[in-house]
């Protein structure tokens, strides 16, 4: 019998996080190699049982017929490579992949979420409106320089979208309804191309379908 990979998310979130869950990285990355998966769902990622998959209680979580690992960027590396999808073959491109989606989740990725723990999560401390300057300004830094990187070509390494487009496309979705990218044509035209892959598209209806069930409440 065969048996399919799982993933750990969330029962129920607030509706503003809806769309910016990390299992949307995975579902993802599931789509693009057409590999079917199955979805357990909590309640409290801070449980004893959870803990002991994630230490941090977070999601995702991934497990298959050989490993249980947690990280977004671990889980979807995993995918990839037992698919034999998404990640090139040749050792030198392979490597370049992998360095983008490092890249995704150590240099862009903490830029974004300083915008998001300021004028969010954290907006209504004294100090928030006067520190959203200096947030900005240090997100639109790494912006720019991405950008540069990018440059007019299709995909972050070339023309074959890898693990590491999709990693920077899911990461600069956390900018999604800020308006940070109106200055970033280059990237936000990047953005939506990632994002009108079927592959992200079914797996966006995915995770919103399963917040707009009154079970999950």
């Amino acid at each position: 019998m065969t048996v399919l990979p799982r993933i750990t998310t969330f029962a129920w979130v607030p509706p503003f996080a809806r769309g910016f869950v990390r299992d949307l990285r995975p579902r993802w990355a599931f789509e693009e190699v057409g590999q079917a998966y199955e979805v357990d769902l909590i309640r409290d990622g801070k449980t004893t049982e959870h803990r002991r998959l994630q230490p941090f209680g977070q999601v995702p979580t991934y497990r298959d017929d050989q490993v249980e690992i947690f990280e977004s960027g671990a889980i979807v590396l995993r995918i990839a490579e037992r698919a034999g999808k998404l990640i090139p073959a040749d050792p030198v491109a392979r490597i370049r992949a992998i360095q983008w989606v490092i890249s995704a989740l150590n240099s862009i990725e903490p830029w974004v979420m300083a915008l998001a723990v300021n004028d969010k999560f954290e907006a209504d401390r004294e100090w928030s409106l006067a520190r959203h300057p200096k947030v900005v300004e240090d997100l639109h830094g790494r912006l720019r320089d991405l950008e540069t990187a990018l440059g007019d070509k299709g995909w972050i390494d070339g023309e074959t979208f890898t693990v590491g487009d999709l990693m920077l496309v899911s990461v600069l979705g956390g900018l999604r309804g800020t308006g940070q990218l109106a200055g970033f044509p280059k990237l936000a035209a990047y953005v939506e191309r990632g994002e009108d892959r079927p592959a992200h598209r079914k797996a966006m209806a995915d995770q919103l379908a399963l917040y707009a069930e009154p079970a999950a409440a």
